[in-house]
């Protein structure tokens, strides 16, 4: 109906010029408007705090808080294309005793009417890790060095756990509230583990009318996402095990003031006690498995800015 509108709109306004072109002098001399200045460069940058840091449904901070944040220089090489370079980190709580998670990454955003395309490549550095061996025998098998730790729970990690993923997004914008996205995350080596990781997922997310909260600034979103990680053969240091594929899937409703974002989510996955502990390697696992992929309530405060936007 929007196209219907503007092509009846031009044909209008060509008919009236037509008509009136006898009324015009023989030349006519028009001033170009004035070219709009135009800065490629961008930055965005924002902190954040949580009371448990989760990937994919996974605890990555043994359920506890964590702290973030990120650096994003950008260039907007049209309105329609943009090239990204990032550095992000987490602490985090893992059992090789590694307390950070530092993210760097590279990508492409371009966009195409109401659908944007993200695609690039993350690897994920864990620093600072120690081999855990799991009962003291692993040194003997050559698996860790002399010396290495070991749990009384009997489980064990490498110490580097690096790895990195090339991944796909897409998010269509059905309207000011509505927009839907799937994404698509592949790694060779998925936690240094020699077990391939395939994850894939759908989200939506539905934005209040800013009139709903009067000229006060405030917004609120509700969202939601499911996805599925699929997850090979691990190597000999693991045991060469098959690691369990799982679904995971969150749902949450948000409220954002200036740069400010306040998020309330529940997250759980199917992934069974057992299975949790032999993928995640648990310190804190029983003989009934690990907690660290149950139900889980989560709550983040973060600030997200962009050097264009917030500090002009």
């Amino acid at each position: 109906m929007k196209t219907v509108y503007l092509a009846a709109s031009a044909l209008l306004v060509a008919g009236t010029v037509a008509a009136s072109a006898a009324d015009l002098p023989a030349k006519v001399y028009t001033k170009a408007p004035p070219v709009a200045a135009f800065d490629p460069w961008d930055v965005a940058f924002g902190a954040g705090i949580t009371n448990n840091y989760l990937f994919r449904g996974v605890s990555q901070s043994n359920r506890e808080a964590s702290v973030s944040a990120y650096f994003e220089p950008r260039y907007n090489v049209t309105k329609d294309l943009q090239l990204y370079v990032g550095a992000a980190g987490n602490s985090i709580s893992f059992t090789n005793r590694a307390a950070a998670e530092v993210d760097v990454y590279a990508g492409i955003r371009p966009t195409f009417g109401a659908f944007a395309f993200d695609f690039g490549v993350w690897g994920y550095l864990y620093p600072g890790g120690q081999c855990i061996d799991g009962n003291a025998g692993g040194v003997a098998a050559g698996l860790c060095p002399a010396g290495a730790a070991f749990l009384p729970n009997g489980n064990f990690m490498k110490k580097d756990v690096s790895f990195y993923e090339v991944y796909g997004k897409v998010t269509y914008t059905v309207n000011d509230t509505f927009s839907v996205g799937a994404n698509a995350f592949y790694s060779p080596n998925f936690l240094n583990s020699g077990a391939d990781g395939t994850y894939a997922s759908v989200t939506a997310k539905v934005t209040a009318p800013t009139d709903w909260f009067g000229s006060s600034g405030v917004g609120m979103y509700l969202s939601g996402e499911f996805g599925r990680q699929w997850l090979g053969t691990s190597d000999a240091f693991y045991g060469n095990v098959k690691f369990a594929d799982y679904d995971t899937w969150n749902v949450g409703i948000g409220f954002t003031y200036k740069v400010f974002t306040l998020d309330f989510r529940y997250s759980d996955t199917n992934l069974s006690k057992a299975n949790c502990n032999l993928f995640t390697s648990d310190f804190t696992a029983t003989a009934a498995g690990s907690k660290w992929c149950g139900a889980a309530g989560i709550v983040k405060l973060s600030a997200d800015l962009t050097a264009m936007s917030n500090l002009k």
